[in-house]
């Protein structure tokens, strides 16, 4: 770790719901906003992108689900957090028509965190492997901001596959209802990113109008990470201002 610690002012602690428990980060004031790292785990990138909402007026909560905080990404790094999340049963990384089991757990923990600091609702935003998760949380009416970046889960080795959303038959009919009631859903990714796979066309599909996608031109076969690693800077601030517009006017 160098000088500068990354989650330096993120508070420590744990959350347990339905047998899970993981260790958490907290920071903020305000609504709050469930940011789930993408893989391998809570990088500085993803610590700072936090810290950006943070800056925004918001309480964030960052669950640690896989990987060692504060460690820079690196392939190998990436490697083996893969490797976890593949065999972990939290995650269905390649069932379908299925809502992971951790979802349940993270709307708990949205739950738990708007009781805390009140509000009109919460935001969450899901990236990669997590990037998903977010629309599985908005079958709770106190999600009102869910964001979708790069939505990688279940892992697009087919076609069908790489159209699923990830959720349950019940759950998506929840989500389509609630999106039909008002509720957008901001989506993010790059155009050239095979892992998100054909997910945004079926989101249009579900949700309508309601689905609001940011795509942005690859210039590289790496470009995956639209937050992070290989961070748009305007699309940060997309994002930050949907959290804003949903939950602080």
């Amino acid at each position: 770790m160098s000088e500068h610690d990354v989650l330096d002012g993120w508070e420590r602690g744990e959350f347990t719901s339905a047998g899970i428990t993981h260790a958490t980060y907290r920071k903020g004031s305000g609504p709050g906003v469930v940011v789930i790292h993408e893989i391998p785990g809570i990088t500085p990138k993803v610590a700072q992108f936090a810290d950006e909402v943070v800056a925004r007026g918001f309480t964030v909560l960052m669950p640690d689900l896989v990987g060692t905080p504060r460690r820079p990404s690196s392939r190998t790094y990436m490697a083996t957090s893969m490797a976890k999340v593949c065999v972990a049963r939290e995650f269905t990384t390649f069932a379908l028509n299925q809502t992971s089991p951790v979802i349940s757990w993270l709307r708990a923990l949205a739950r738990n965190l708007h009781e805390e600091v009140g509000g009109p609702g919460v935001g969450a935003v899901g990236m990669c492997f997590s990037g998903g998760f977010a629309l599985g949380m908005m079958v709770d009416e106190i999600m009102l901001a869910p964001v979708l970046s790069q939505p990688s889960m279940p892992f697009s080795i087919s076609k069908s596959r790489g159209a699923d959303l990830n959720l349950s038959p019940d759950d998506e009919a929840a989500v389509i209802q609630r999106a039909a009631d008002g509720c957008q859903v901001l989506g993010l990714r790059f155009t050239g990113d095979k892992l998100v796979g054909s997910r945004f066309a079926t989101l249009r599909e579900k949700l309508g109008d309601a689905f609001i996608a940011i795509e942005l031109p690859s210039n590289a076969r790496s470009d995956h990470s639209v937050l992070t690693e290989q961070r748009d800077d305007a699309s940060v601030e997309r994002v930050l201002d949907f959290f804003a517009e949903k939950l602080q006017s």
